[in-house]
């Protein structure tokens, strides 16, 4: 059974608080946008659903925040900007296959499936290094990001973190898990 995707009134009122809050206080992330026009996009009946994303992102230590506006759709898109990987996301795999292959310490969760169950999208290798022109985000963790399907039919995965001024991204088994390496995530609205 799928649980209720809606926020009521009073926490969608203080989910408003802390975006507007954060965005305000992160103007280099949105060059150019304004806190009412995302207000207001957040707010149609028919986003409901992506607002309860949001809150989801925000409840698991993610700090959304606004990075971008798509070109084409005007859609707003929001990045998880927590200055390390996610606390309520760690200690997870990478995908639901290798989270099944885990014989023992098996993980409570996989990235992927955390991200889908919260209507979110795991950040891709552009993605991660664009998050890094506005801050050093995970300097002492790692974040798992897609990963090409030619790595993952032979059984990997790829993270990636900052050091030494540095985006670098590795490789590891889908099924390896680290206290330190959760996931980021993206949501557009």
């Amino acid at each position: 059974m799928r649980q209720n995707r809606h926020l009521v009134p009073e926490e969608a009122e203080r989910l408003f608080m802390v975006l507007k809050s954060r965005f305000e206080k992160n103007m280099n992330r949105h060059n150019g946008q304004k806190w009412a026009d995302v207000e207001a996009r957040l707010r149609l009946t028919s986003h409901s659903e992506k607002l309860w994303s949001l809150n989801e992102m925000e409840k698991s230590g993610g700090e959304p925040d606004v990075v971008s506006l798509h070109q084409n759709s005007g859609e707003f898109i929001f990045y998880d900007c927590s200055a390390e990987s996610p606390k309520d996301r760690r200690s997870i795999c990478y995908d639901e296959d290798a989270l099944e292959s885990r014989k023992e310490h098996k993980p409570k969760n996989s990235a992927i499936g955390m991200a889908d169950a919260m209507g979110i999208q795991i950040l891709s290798e552009e993605e991660y290094r664009y998050l890094q022109q506005f801050g050093n985000f995970d300097t002492k963790t790692s974040s798992w990001i897609k990963r090409p399907e030619n790595i993952r039919k032979l059984g990997g995965a790829i993270f990636a973190d900052f050091r030494n001024g540095n985006v670098f991204v590795y490789h590891n088994g889908a099924e390896s898990c680290y206290g330190a390496r959760g996931f980021r995530g993206s949501l557009k609205i």
